[in-house]
């Protein structure tokens, strides 16, 4: 069979346009041909003809790819005519369009509830194939053509041809050729409803023309068209988040689980909501301390967190009395306020330990573990490995596991063969995981039968002592410590402890690593947020031996050399400015009362101005273990004023580079910075402003671009991202191009020189909130500054007097309606903030909402609803006002 490629692209010059035949995930690449640098064209001929043919098309110059087409729907021909010798193919290039997120599964398997159809045969002698996507279409609603002449129906939209949908919002509809004697073809696209008993919705737009050439028996010439357009608005949408570890239900063992993950989804439903998003639920497991409760500190990418298994749909345990003893535990943990983390863990490990015993040699021999030990057993293997050795060694530390420093890939065939001593070792680990599969996968179901969009969470690092890392070592730089650089959450920055990428490996394998976590997290969720996508462009790295944020440089950056620095009129002094500013005026500021103490303790004199640390506690980290277990005040003030001291430096020399440097951030509020002469103050703020905010962006867009494309278009998840704090202006650009969904707060504007941004400008695509997990809720917002409170009171709301407080209810209702109603594709509020309209049922103490405190590095993430998904459920007024609000909002 013989295909005739034909694609209509403007090249400049030395450019090419590249055929990739996709096969297996294969590509092969055929170079075409163009006679005038617009039209290009190849010619297969293939012996084994598949049922569809897969490719796509990309822009080269030199062999380098300057240009490719929107990887997620490539081009596809389904071989279905019976009389087919030849495909003659008059393709359109495909960028990613501004509604690719109508293509995301979010939409297609959740919203609309697409199945795709078979294609149909055609018998004709000579075919014309017409091809178009319409993705505006919703549930129920079908694609069919009419136009002039018999053939067309004459117009008559009531007799219209019904497409077939042959590929996500991709119609299809194979025509007789013969019967164009003038070969041309004049029509519409309609849309049907399933019952045809509404008049069919015509597409925008004159008619459609096309004239076909004169072809020979058994062709099929198959035509792309324009996307056709229907006179609809944007879709909208609202949703809930809540941690999974927050749900509480009448059948809860202490802490949220997967069961109470469909009880939620139950109530989104009921109430007109379409996203219900949480926050990630990997395994955390390092210590078995509530110190694992960091939902954002995984030990894997792949594995689920033990403490979500859903324990009331296992089988019983035979034992009555364990089993009375657990049904009474559960009781007693289901009470508590909050979530006691090691409590709850320690007994559903214990119950899944007995369950084991009692069902696991069944459960492993089953057709259905052996299909998902296929799936994951890459990474399941090391994993259950992992936790093995972790708990044998009493430390997630593998440093200090002997003989196991890191994976051996040679383990892992005795580690898979049932019977071995090392199987049996690891197998409870396998059954535990295969558990939390299946009942992740159930929900997953769950909410796409209810027309539920579940949304993940994408953490930006993982573990230092994750399996991960123990696993492949090669993709992280253990040297640094990932973070964020001050902000309106942490005043000296946060540090995550998590080590850093090492993206120059993991890009030289495209990037397999992250696209094997995104496929992964694809058979859970239909969504997903990226946490903190502002690490793909550049990363907070904090080095090893700091605790604070303050002395993190962005990586990848163009560091800056000494001639560079003095360009800017400034009088560097390399030692001066890079080690700590130390004096005595220093020190009495600082520390007063107990200045002489630190001078004789921890310093030592090194000029007639400056002091430096003494070599045992010149980092933080040392000066960290020099207090560890303080717990006097005084003593926490002064382990502070050692790190101030430490951080008080002007610039931070490159981490890869000795001759290149960084101003410090926030190097505004040091001491250095007070000392220098005016002159000095305004050229290092001039070269300052320049780097944070104009040097490195066309570096850092570069950055993200080798990257985000391969993810983004890994899977067909809705992407969503969290795009706050030190926002370089390339991030927008990047994501406007990829098509992701910004993060709008109103209380965090993006917008310079305002307090808060308008919400009638958020852009459509964009998730509105009004908090995060790691902002105060907003009950919580309303309370901690009043003068910021009336203000929004008075010139966002509109109200005119004092602002109430605490908040009440009628006026958080005000404040949700107004975010409802915003543009954004997706407004989605947390838990606490829904129930703060409703006095009757939201928490009394309003700071028992908090989820996280990002200033704090030691959180207990232990917030539980306080109420039951059934009392919610069986809540009539509050659901009904949700119900009215989301209404009321069209979305």
């Amino acid at each position: 069979m013989v295909f005739e490629f034909n694609i209509e692209y403007k090249t400049a010059y030395g450019e090419e346009v590249v055929l990739y035949l996709i096969n297996d995930n294969k590509l092969l690449r055929c170079e075409m041909w163009t006679s005038d640098g617009r039209v290009w064209k190849y010619q297969l001929s293939i012996n084994r003809v598949p049922k569809v043919l897969t490719y796509r098309y990309e822009v080269e110059c030199g062999k380098t790819h300057s240009r490719c087409e929107w990887s997620l729907m490539p081009h596809t021909v389904d071989i279905t005519a019976k009389r087919s010798g030849t495909y003659i193919l008059y393709d359109r290039w495909q960028d990613i369009p501004e509604d690719s997120y109508l293509y995301s599964s979010a939409f297609t398997d959740c919203i609309n509830n697409q199945r795709l159809d078979n294609v149909k045969t055609s018998d004709f002698t000579k075919t014309i194939r017409l091809k178009v996507r319409a993705p505006q279409l919703c549930d129920g609603e079908r694609l069919a053509i009419v136009g002039s002449g018999k053939a067309l129906k004459s117009w008559d939209a009531t007799r219209a041809i019904e497409m077939t949908e042959q590929n996500y919002n991709e119609w299809i509809v194979d025509l007789d050729e013969t019967a164009f004697p003038d070969h041309r073809m004049e029509f519409k696209f309609v849309v049907l409803n399933a019952d045809k008993k509404e008049f069919p919705l015509w597409e925008t737009g004159e008619n459609r023309i096309v004239d076909s050439p004169q072809i020979k028996d058994n062709t099929v010439v198959v035509y792309e068209l324009d996307q056709s357009f229907l006179d609809r608005w944007n879709r909208k949408l609202s949703g809930t988040l809540v941690p999974v570890f927050s749900l509480r239900s009448k059948k809860s063992f202490g802490v949220g689980d997967f069961g109470d993950l469909k009880r939620m989804i139950d109530w989104i439903s009921m109430v007109g909501q379409r996203v219900l998003q949480i926050l990630p639920i990997n395994d955390t497991t390092t210590t078995h301390t509530w110190t694992d409760s960091y939902p954002y500190s995984c030990i894997s990418i792949f594995a689920i967190h033990p403490q979500y298994v859903d324990l009331n749909v296992l089988p019983a345990l035979k034992d009555k009395d364990h089993m009375k003893y657990y049904k009474k535990l559960q009781g007693e943990l289901n009470f508590l306020r909050q979530v006691d983390y090691e409590q709850v863990n320690s007994a559903k490990l214990r119950y899944l330990h007995e369950l084991f015993r009692q069902e696991g040699s069944r459960i492993l021999r089953s057709t259905s573990f052996n299909a998902f030990f296929k799936e994951t057993e890459q990474w399941l293997v090391p994993y259950a490995q992992y936790c093995v050795l972790r708990d044998e060694n009493k430390t997630a530390d593998f440093s200090k596991w002997t003989g196991h420093t890191m994976w051996n890939e040679e383990d892992r065939k005795r580690l898979s063969a049932p019977g071995t001593k090392d199987y049996i070792k690891v197998a409870f680990w396998y059954f535990v995981q295969y558990i939390l599969d299946f009942q992740m996968k159930d929900a997953h179901r769950y909410a796409r039968s209810k027309g539920v969009i579940l949304k993940g969470d994408i953490p930006i690092g993982v573990n230092r002592y994750s399996c991960d890392v123990w696993m492949e070592p090669n993709y992280f730089n253990l040297n640094g410590q990932a973070g964020a650089p001050p902000d309106a959450f942490s005043a000296n920055g946060q540090n995550w402890g998590f080590p850093t990428y090492n993206w120059e490996v993991m890009l030289k394998d495209g990037c397999k690593w992250w696209i094997h976590r995104f496929q992964n997290m694809a058979k859970f969720f239909d969504a997903y947020r990226i946490d903190h996508i502002l690490g793909f462009f550049r990363i907070w790295e904090i080095p090893v031996n700091a605790v604070q944020g303050l002395l993190g440089q962005f990586s990848p950056a163009r560091g800056m050399t000494v001639d560079e620095i003095r360009g800017y009129g400034f009088n560097f002094q390399e030692r001066r400015f890079t080690e700590p500013f130390i004096t005595d005026w220093v020190l009495d500021r600082v520390f007063r009362y107990r200045a002489e103490e630190v001078r004789e303790k921890y310093l030592e004199k090194i000029d007639d101005e400056r002091y430096r640390m003494l070599p045992e506690y010149d980092t933080q980290r040392k000066v960290e273990k020099a207090f560890e277990g303080t717990v006097n005040q005084e003593d926490k003030d002064l382990l502070d004023g050692l790190y101030s001291l430490i951080s008080d430096v002007l610039f931070i020399r490159d981490y890869k580079d000795y001759n290149k440097f960084h101003p410090r951030i926030c190097a505004q509020f040091n001491f250095i910075y007070e000392s220098l002469y005016d002159n000095d103050k305004a050229a290092f703020n001039k070269l300052y402003d320049d780097y944070f905010y104009h040097r490195n962006n066309q570096f850092w867009e570069d950055q993200a671009m080798k990257k985000l494309p391969k993810l983004v278009q890994a899977t067909r998840m809705l992407v969503c991202a969290e795009d706050l704090g030190m926002v370089p202006d390339c991030v927008p650009a990047v994501m406007n191009h990829l098509k992701i969904l910004s993060l709008e707060i109103q209380s965090m504007p993006k917008e310079p020189y305002v307090r808060f941004s308008h919400l009638d400008r958020n852009p459509y695509r964009s998730v509105c909130m009004i908090s995060s997990h790691d902002m105060p809720t907003l009950r919580q917002w309303w309370d901690e500054d009043l003068s910021r409170a009336q203000d929004y009171y008075n010139s966002e709301l509109n109200h005119q007097g004092s602002a109430p407080h605490p908040l009440p209810g009628w006026l958080a209702q005000d404040i949700i309606s107004r975010h409802l109603k915003s543009p954004s594709m997706l407004c989605v509020l947390s838990i606490q903030d829904w129930l703060a309209m409703d006095e009757s049922i939201r928490l009394p103490d309003e700071n028992s909402e908090r989820i996280n405190v990002p200033a704090d590095s030691n959180h207990y993430w232990r917030y539980r609803m306080h109420q039951n998904i059934e009392d919610l459920i069986t809540d009539h007024d509050f659901s009904t006002a949700v119900s009215e609000l989301i209404s009321q909002a069209g979305r």
